[in-house]
């Protein structure tokens, strides 16, 4: 199995392939889930040597992170990690606003201890920025729930890089999770400057809702929330799937899936220790699980930059 990594500068270390648990409980996200089909893959992750569960208060709402404790509870506490994230506020008219207000997210923190039936969490991002809080402001107050024992590591989501530059004034911040694949590598500035200033850099959407998965078929059609986007408009959506198509042979090589190989390029990226492909089904954790072993060749890293350039 892969050696464990380091999350920034935190004494918090992970397997680098982690669990995204939206659809553990995230009735808001999707429809129709299994709760307990939902618990079964988080166990089927850590009997397999995953050991970042990420999750979020906005899952559910809350619901994942309930489902989510009540796994861990089933664990040595140390055998897992833990990473959840606070920030939205559901208004009386179900309006949701950010709030990065120190006090709001120390609560938020205390909110989330509760429902994952946890001492500490190992790693707590702020969610989304808000548009009135100094970042750095918001940063410290983590900082001293970290120096409680509260939190073990601080991540921030969905900042733009002028936002972790002010959240990182004091040096602080762990891990940076936005979204990057190879379809979206807009944010490669980011990476670099966390590798700059020993922070991680966490991606989500690696494998762009599925197409860099190799599992589309061109003309396929979608009559979901992935309808609307522009990377599954007819024209745009064909040429993605030729390109993927393109990385079977580096598949064949190593005898593994396209959705590994391309998650293996992430792992050779500045920064990108940690990634994190989403799982509705137990057997996709296990399949997952390969990416942290595969050793792309200098050729094969070089025809998948050619394939899927900087934009």
């Amino acid at each position: 199995m892969a050696d464990l990594v380091q999350l920034g500068k935190s004494d918090v270390r992970v397997f680098p392939i982690a669990l995204g648990t939206n659809a553990v409980g995230g009735h808001n996200l999707y429809p129709n889930l299994d709760e307990e089909q939902g618990k079964d893959v988080v166990r089927k992750a850590i009997d397999n040597g995953i050991t970042l569960l990420d999750t979020a208060y906005i899952y559910g709402p809350e619901r994942s992170e309930e489902l989510v404790g009540q796994v861990v509870q089933e664990y040595p506490r140390e055998q897992v990690q833990i990473a959840t994230k606070g920030s939205h506020v559901i208004k009386d008219n179900d309006d949701v606003i950010q709030n990065n207000d120190p006090d709001y997210l120390k609560q938020q923190v205390e909110n989330s201890l509760k429902r994952l039936q946890v001492d500490y969490i190992d790693l707590y991002y702020i969610h989304f920025p808000d548009e009135n809080t100094p970042k750095d402001k918001a940063v410290a107050a983590l900082k001293e729930l970290k120096d409680e024992g509260k939190i073990k590591a601080i991540g921030v989501s969905n900042f733009s890089l002028e936002q972790l530059k002010e959240a990182n004034k004091d040096g602080y911040v762990d891990v940076v999770q936005l979204e990057y694949n190879l379809l979206h590598r807009e944010n490669e500035d980011v990476m670099a400057y966390a590798a700059e200033n020993d922070i991680t850099f966490i991606p989500y959407f690696p494998l762009a809702s599925g197409i860099l998965a190799g599992k589309y078929e061109e003309n396929q059609t979608f009559d979901d929330h992935r309808a609307p986007r522009r990377d599954f408009q007819p024209e745009v959506f064909n040429d993605n799937v030729r390109r993927v198509k393109q990385l079977q042979s580096i598949a064949e090589a190593h005898n593994t899936s396209i959705a590994n190989v391309v998650l293996a390029f992430y792992l050779t990226r500045p920064a990108l220790d940690v990634v994190i492909p989403g799982a509705k089904r137990a057997e996709q954790v296990v399949e997952n699980i390969e990416a942290a072993n595969i050793q792309l060749t200098d050729d094969e890293l070089k025809k998948i930059d050619e394939l899927f350039p900087i934009e």
